[in-house]
C-alpha cells in the first residue's frame, strides 16, 4: 500500500517495500520556486539595465558596470539576458532589446579589441543565432513585424571569429581582434574546448545563410581535435594550433574540455549525422574507461591514465545533464547525487573539490555563480519526472538567496566555506544559472515548448536552438519515455565489427511521449 505523510512543502510517498521513499513538491511550493527565479532575473537584469548597461558586466554590490577581458565591451549580459527574456514571456522587453540592436549593434563588432574565441561564439553568437530563430517563430509571436536583423549581426560577429581558424592545423586561436584578425605574436596555445565548442552556432550560421564556410570550418577543427586522441583515446586540455601538438595532457570532463563532449552529442541532436553521435559514444566509452574513480571523475594524464588532479570541479556538474541527453539516466542520477552531496555540505560547490582531503582544494573554494548544478537537475527532472531534483533546484534558490544576493544583483561566493562575496556577476548567471532554475519550475504552456526535447537543444550557454527535425526517441526521455539500451547495444556491435554505420538518428520522436 501506499503511506502519505505531510512534510513542508510536499508529500512523502511511502511504498511497502524496499523502494526509497520519494518526496512530491505540492504545487503551491512549486509556483512559489517559480515566482524566487523570475524575481531573480530581474533583480539582476534591471539592475544591470539601470547600472551597467551597455558595460559587459555588473558589479552588484558596488552597483556599477565594467567590461571584461573576454570581449572589451560586447554588451555580454545584454546579449546572454535575451532568450531569458523570452523564456519568461517578457514580448515588451524583448522587442524593445531587438530593436535596440537593431539600430546600435552592428556597433558592437566594428572595433579594434581582441576577444575571446570561445566565449563570443558561446556568448553573442550563440545568443544572435538563438533569438534570431525565436523572433522568426510566428506562432512565439515574440517580434511581429522581425525583419532578419540578428542573423546580419551574426554573419558579421561569425565572420570576424572565422579569422582565428585559419591555421594549418584548422583549430582555431584562443582570440582573435574584431578588426584585424589573428594579431601577430598571438599564443598558438589554445583549449580544447575552443576548437570543440563552435559546432551548433556554425552549423546553424551556414544554414541560416548559406555561407557554407562556417559549417567547414567547425567541422575540420572538431575533427582535427579528434585526430588527436591518445591510444587510450583521451584528449589534453590546451594544443598548439600551428603544430598540432598537445601542450597540456590532463583530461577528464572540467573545463577546457567539458563543451567538445557536449557540442558532439548536440550536434548530432541537431543534424542527425551519425558521425558525431560514433565520436560522443568513443568518447564516452574512454571517459567511463580512464577517469572515473569510486564514482568520482578526475583529471588524468591522456597518455597513461595516470591521475593527475583527484579533483571533483565544479564545470563538471554538467555532466549528469549530457547523460541524460544520452539515455544513460541511472548513471546520471548516481553521479548528479555524489556531485549535489558536496552542494549540500556547504551551501554551494568550491571550484575544485579534492576527493582525497574531501576539501575545496587550496585557492579554488570559490562559487562564481555556476549553472551546471542547475541544468543537471532541470535535465534529471525533465527525464524522470522526480521532484526531488526540484527540491535540488530549491537548495540551490535558498542558497543563492541566503548568501549571493546583493543591493543590485547576485553576487559570485569568493570562499564556500566563509560565504565570503566577490563584486561579480557573470552573465551566465542571467543566461544560464536563471533559465534553467526556471524551466525546472514552470508549467506554463509558454515554456512547454522550450522544454521540450523533441523541440530545442541549448547551446552551452543555454542559448535556445530549435530542431528541425525531432531526433530519435532514445534520445528523448521522459516518464513516459524510459531509457531504451537496444539502439545503442546495436551500435556498439557495429562498431566493434568496424562496419560503415548506417546514417543514425533520423527514426521520428513518438509524438505523445514527450513531456
Amino acid at each position: 500500500g501506499l503511506v502519505m505523510l505531510a512534510v513542508a512543502g510536499g508529500v512523502w510517498a511511502v511504498t511497502n517495500g524496499p523502494m526509497k521513499p520519494k518526496m512530491a513538491m505540492d504545487k503551491a511550493t512549486v509556483e512559489k520556486n517559480r515566482r524566487a527565479v523570475e524575481d531573480m532575473f530581474y533583480h539582476s537584469y534591471n539592475n544591470y539595465m539601470h547600472h551597467a548597461f551597455p558595460k559587459d558586466e555588473l558589479a552588484p554590490m558596488a552597483c556599477k558596470g565594467h567590461d571584461t577581458q573576454n570581449c572589451h565591451g560586447c554588451m555580454l549580459t545584454f546579449y546572454d539576458a535575451l532568450d531569458t527574456l523570452a523564456v519568461l514571456g517578457n514580448k515588451t522587453e524583448y522587442r524593445r532589446v531587438v530593436k535596440w540592436l537593431a539600430e546600435h549593434g552592428a556597433a558592437t563588432f566594428d572595433r579594434d579589441v581582441s576577444v575571446s574565441v570561445f566565449e563570443t561564439n558561446i556568448r553573442v553568437l550563440g545568443s544572435l543565432i538563438s533569438n534570431h530563430m525565436l523572433a522568426s517563430d510566428p506562432s512565439l509571436d515574440l517580434v511581429p513585424d522581425y525583419d532578419g536583423v540578428l542573423l546580419k549581426l551574426a554573419i558579421d560577429v561569425g565572420s570576424r571569429l572565422l579569422a582565428a581558424y585559419d591555421t594549418p592545423t584548422g583549430l582555431p586561436y584562443g582570440s582573435v581582434n574584431f578588426k584585424s584578425g589573428v594579431r601577430p605574436g598571438e599564443t598558438p596555445v589554445s583549449a580544447t574546448a575552443t576548437g570543440g565548442t563552435c559546432l551548433l552556432e556554425f552549423h546553424l550560421l551556414s544554414k541560416l545563410s548559406g555561407i557554407k564556410a562556417f559549417k567547414k570550418a567547425a567541422d575540420k577543427a572538431t575533427k582535427a581535435l579528434w585526430q588527436r586522441k591518445s591510444s587510450l583515446g583521451l584528449l589534453g586540455s590546451h594544443i598548439d594550433v600551428k603544430t598540432g601538438e598537445w601542450v597540456y595532457f590532463d583530461s577528464g570532463i572540467g573545463g577546457g574540455i567539458d563543451s567538445l563532449f557536449e557540442y558532439l552529442m548536440k550536434a548530432h541532436l541537431l543534424t542527425g549525422r551519425a558521425d558525431y553521435l560514433s565520436m560522443f559514444e568513443e568518447g564516452y566509452r574512454s571517459i567511463n574507461q580512464y577517469t572515473k574513480f569510486e564514482g568520482w571523475h578526475i583529471d588524468v594524464d591522456m597518455r597513461t591514465g595516470k591521475v593527475m588532479f583527484p579533483f571533483y570541479r565544479s564545470l563538471q556538474s554538467f555532466w549528469p545533464g549530457l547523460q541524460v541527453l544520452y539515455g544513460d539516466l541511472a548513471e546520471a542520477r548516481a553521479l548528479f547525487s555524489k556531485f549535489f552531496a558536496i552542494w549540500k555540505k556547504y551551501g554551494f560547490v568550491p571550484e575544485a573539490y579534492n576527493v582525497q582531503t574531501q576539501a575545496p582544494q587550496e585557492g579554488l573554494g570559490q562559487y562564481p555563480l555556476r549553472p551546471e548544478m542547475a541544468e543537471s537537475a532541470f535535465y534529471l527532472h525533465r527525464a524522470s519526472g522526480d521532484d526531488e531534483y526540484r527540491f535540488a533546484g530549491q537548495t540551490i534558490i535558498e542558497s543563492l538567496n541566503t548568501h549571493a544576493r546583493s543591493e543590485c544583483g547576485y553576487a559570485a561566493i569568493e570562499d564556500v566555506v566563509s560565504k565570503r562575496r566577490r563584486d561579480h556577476m557573470d552573465s551566465y548567471f542571467i543566461a544560464e544559472t536563471v533559465k534553467y532554475l526556471y524551466l525546472l519550475f514552470d508549467e506554463s504552456e509558454w515554456t512547454k515548448g522550450f522544454r521540450d526535447p523533441s523541440k530545442y537543444i541549448f547551446n552551452t550557454e543555454a542559448h535556445l536552438l530549435p530542431l528541425e527535425t525531432p531526433p530519435s526517441a532514445e534520445f528523448l526521455l521522459s516518464p513516459r519515455n524510459p531509457p531504451t539500451m537496444g539502439p545503442r547495444a546495436e551500435r556498439l556491435k557495429n562498431a566493434g565489427k568496424g562496419g560503415k554505420k548506417k546514417k543514425g538518428g533520423k527514426k521520428k520522436a513518438k509524438k505523445e511521449g514527450e513531456l
